[in-house]
């Protein structure tokens, strides 16, 4: 497995002066997502997690439902000039009978690690129907209680601590209770590691939960959500107006600006319970 950091010299400047000293980094390396031997999608990622990830890909683009569509998932024919695993190509089984991917889940072969929709051939390619639509969701979540998750996904970004370089994504029960936390270098692996975590612990579709994303909200991630039946979004920094547009056409909850003890909430705001009727 890649390293999840990787320490490189650094010359830092200050009013005090100037001094060498060694930086931890958040690696990037390429992950290759192939599906029965056949090359899928490539991803640039932090090392770690890589089959939660895959698994929530496929989730999120709608080619599996259920963690027994998946039989088989194994590293293979990526390695190095020294002949050693890189670790950088996951190949996935289907079971037998599930059907494979639609040639629209390809995202042009390629995406980067801070990409999103522009990785999609043409935008109705990603106006999945998700199995789990969140609409009938019955949740409430108390606005306190959501002001105390930004600073619970902090503290637990083990990787942001030491290279600022991370974004993170977190799974918490209504009641605040965090399920899970993961980090990445793109928004949209750590949301699909949360999504994959959550498949493999036959959680899904997840209903009664919030999504809490350490960025903005893009319309990636809430068809993310919406493919798991997550019933409640919310990120610390603004969504998109596609966002916004797709979490009302999901009947999601999207929250932004999640910041002390302030939140805009775009689109239902009756899981809200003083808002509830």
């Amino acid at each position: 497995m890649g390293r999840v950091t990787v320490r490189r010299p650094v010359v830092k400047f200050s009013p005090s002066g100037q001094r060498r000293r060694p930086d931890a980094l958040a690696a990037e390396e390429p992950l290759e997502i192939r599906v029965n031997g056949k090359a899928l999608a490539v991803t640039m990622r932090t090392p770690g997690h890589d089959v939660e990830l895959a698994h929530g890909f496929l989730l999120t683009e709608g080619v599996i439902g259920d963690k027994e569509d998946i039989s088989t998932a194994r590293y293979c024919d990526s390695v190095d000039d020294t002949g050693r695993n890189t670790y950088n190509v996951l190949d996935l089984a289907l079971a037998e009978g599930v059907p494979p991917p639609d040639t629209g889940v390809e995202r042009n072969f390629y995406t980067t690690s801070s990409c999103g929709v522009c990785g999609k051939a043409a935008l109705d390619a990603v106006r999945l129907r998700t199995r789990y639509s969140p609409a009938a969701d019955p949740v409430r979540v108390s606005p306190t209680v959501l002001t105390t998750l930004p600073d619970a996904l902090r503290e637990a970004q083990r990787v942001f601590e030491s290279t600022g370089g991370l974004h993170a994504a977190g799974l918490f029960q209504a009641d605040g209770t965090m399920l899970v936390v993961r980090e990445d270098i793109g928004r949209h692996n750590a949301v699909d590691k949360v999504m994959g975590w959550a498949l493999l612990e036959g959680r899904v579709p997840l209903t009664g939960t919030v999504l809490l994303v350490s960025g903005r909200a893009s319309f990636e991630l809430v068809q993310k959500a919406a493919m798991a039946g997550v019933p409640m979004l919310a990120a610390v920094s603004a969504p998109s107006s596609l966002a916004v547009e797709l979490a009302d056409e999901s009947g999601m909850t999207l929250i932004g600006f999640l910041r002390g003890e302030e939140m805009n909430v775009y689109t239902g705001i009756e899981r809200l319970v003083e808002y509830a009727t």
